[in-house]
C-alpha cells in the first residue's frame, strides 16, 4: 500500500468514524443548563410574541448590526493594503487614506445624527 493512500485512508476515517463519535459524545460528557432565558430566539431583549406585521418594531437593533458590519468589513479590506503596502509605495498610502477618511466621515455623520443613542 503506498503511503498517500494509507493516509487518504486514515483521514476518511477519522472523518466518517472519529469525528461523528466526539460530537455525539460531547452530548453526554457536557455540561447541560436548561432554562428560559437561554431557549429564547435572540438575547438581545427582544421579547418574541405573536404579533401582526404591521406593529411598531423597534428599528434600531438592524442599525446597529448594519453599523457594525460596515466599520467591520472596513477591517477586511485594510489586510489585503497591509500585504501589498511595499508594491503599492506612496499611492496605496493615498488610496487608503482617502478610504479611512471616508469612513471616519461616515463615522461622523452616525455620531452626529445620534442613531446609536438609546432613549
Amino acid at each position: 500500500m503506498s503511503t498517500s493512500l494509507l493516509l487518504s485512508s486514515a483521514m476518511i476515517l477519522v472523518l466518517v468514524v472519529a469525528l461523528p463519535a466526539l460530537f455525539h459524545l460531547t452530548r453526554y460528557l457536557g455540561a447541560t443548563s436548561d432554562n428560559e432565558r437561554k431557549n429564547e430566539p435572540y438575547e438581545g431583549g427582544i421579547r418574541i410574541t405573536h404579533r401582526d406585521s404591521s406593529d411598531i418594531f423597534n428599528v434600531k437593533f438592524f442599525l446597529v448590526g448594519i453599523i457594525f458590519l460596515i466599520f467591520d468589513v472596513e477591517v477586511l479590506f485594510l489586510f489585503p493594503w497591509a500585504l501589498n503596502l511595499r508594491d503599492l509605495g506612496w499611492f496605496g498610502v493615498g488610496e487608503i487614506i482617502v478610504f479611512v477618511g471616508i469612513l471616519i466621515a461616515g463615522l461622523i455623520y452616525v455620531y452626529k445624527s445620534r442613531i446609536l443613542q438609546w432613549k
